[in-house]
């Protein structure tokens, strides 16, 4: 006979088939705040039972008589799982439903010590709604964020909460830890996100990075807290990649924070770098009065459309010169009243059009950094439910564990065979050019091959 799925698999199996879906990431990290609540509450609610019991779901009371009980002393009790019944609870990620489990033929009533009587919505029942992307904070958070809320009666024994939280500590330390030589990337993309970790400190960063593989896979590569986005951080965090056997990417891709740029240009010293459009487009219109910047935010993005060239454009170094024109025009029309803004656009200007060099079925997504700030805003935003994190581990666990689950759902790029070509001609020139030449042709091209 084949066996039930139980409701925490089966909730499980709903959250990876979200994000094995092709809907908005948005509206798939709303359902998986339901459905992740749905799964811690649902994993307490039945390690309470099990704990009650003395045996776990499917093991039978003479296999089990040997328990000894857990560390409350709790014994093997008589009496049977008999089903589930419904319980909805109000969170702000709107009402979640529980399949709270029934027994029969026990000696005494199961009261389940998380719900208590009548609780319906509480803090420590929100608190879990971001716990349950990491499926649990420290043994210590949860206790104490359910003692608070429901008061000592409610409070999880030691051992259920263990139960729920520990997997995420093993999961997070090893995925930290993995060999990354098996890695080749086309493309890498750094950004950095503040939370507040620590108590009357101000928001610090979680440094992440992701890529695009050479054969157009996405791969979520590093993740860890930092003080600060120096250019010493920045450094530890990328060298503790190479370290792991990460080579350097054909492009990287960021925002223009000095810290990152400085250390990114030293790690990999034989990538290009491009700099996110989008977070230069906000630098050139905060110097933009209110009244022009419709206009002048459609005369930047004209600078990089290039779809008016027809679909026969070929990518390279003229792509290049010809979107650098177009700075220059704009610069020309606009630095009589905005000099500032102006200014603003030439300053590392070079960095703006590298991506014109690859595949133009890439463009669009290798001239910002916007996916990952995407799920980055998510992640703060459901950090806001509980205002700080009890520490830092509670931190970086958290957006961890959102990024992994979200990267399941991450698009990887088309590979045409011109784009395929393009590619390994740039790897070649950047990554293994010939010791034997000098740096010649695209002289954008030379300081790369003179740093490999």
């Amino acid at each position: 006979m084949t066996r039930r799925v139980s409701p925490t698999q089966a909730i499980r199996a709903e959250i990876d088939a979200l994000f094995a879906s092709d809907r908005d990431l948005v509206e798939v990290i709303e359902d998986v705040a339901r459905l992740g609540a749905r799964l811690i509450i649902q994993t307490a609610v039945e390690a309470e039972v099990d704990a009650f019991l003395g045996r776990a779901r499917y093991q039978r009371a003479t296999t089990a008589a040997s328990y000894s009980g857990d560390e409350e002393g709790t014994a093997v009790r008589p009496g049977h799982r008999n089903g589930h019944c419904p319980t909805t609870v109000k969170t702000t990620s709107g009402p979640i439903t529980i399949a709270r489990p029934k027994l029969r033929g026990t000696t005494e009533r199961f009261a389940s010590r998380l719900f208590g009587t009548g609780v319906t919505r509480t803090h420590a029942l929100e608190t879990l709604v971001i716990a349950s992307f990491v499926r649990g904070l420290s043994v210590r958070d949860v206790e104490g964020a359910l003692a608070d809320a429901l008061g000592p009666e409610a409070a999880l024994s030691k051992s259920t909460v263990s139960t729920i939280c520990q997997a995420i500590v093993a999961e997070y330390d090893a995925w930290c830890r993995r060999d990354l030589s098996n890695i080749e990337l086309d493309y890498l993309f750094l950004d950095a996100s503040h939370f507040k970790m620590h108590d009357g400190s101000r928001a610090e960063p979680i440094l992440a990075a992701w890529g695009i593989t050479t054969a157009g896979k996405p791969v979520f590569v590093g993740l860890a807290a930092a003080g600060s986005e120096s250019t010493d951080a920045w450094h530890d965090f990328l060298t503790d990649l190479t370290t792991r056997g990460l080579t350097s990417p054909l492009l990287i891709v960021s925002d223009g924070a000095p810290g990152l740029i400085s250390a990114a240009e030293q790690v990999f010293a034989p990538s290009l770098r491009q700099r996110c459009l989008v977070h230069r487009a906000r630098n050139v219109l905060a110097k933009v009065s209110a009244g022009d910047q419709a206009e002048v935010k459609a005369s930047y993005w004209q600078i990089f459309d290039i779809s008016e060239l027809g679909d026969d454009v070929k990518v390279g170094q003229h792509l290049v010169d010809l979107v650098q024109q177009r700075i220059d025009a704009f610069a020309d029309t606009w630095s009589g009243r905005y000099p500032a803004a102006v200014k603003c656009l030439l300053t590392d200007r070079q960095s703006l059009t590298p991506y014109l060099r690859f595949p133009i079925e890439h463009h669009k997504r290798i001239r910002h950094s916007n996916f990952i700030e995407r799920t980055f805003g998510e992640t703060r935003r459901r950090v806001k439910v509980i205002g700080r994190f009890p520490g830092e581990t509670s931190c970086v666990s958290l957006v961890w564990a959102v990024l992994d689950r979200a990267a399941r759902g991450w698009r990887g790029f088309a590979m045409t065979s011109t784009g395929l070509r393009i590619l390994q001609d740039l790897r070649r020139a950047l990554l293994h050019p010939p010791t034997q030449l000098r740096p010649t042709g695209d002289p954008a091209l030379a300081p790369a091959i003179e740093a490999a």
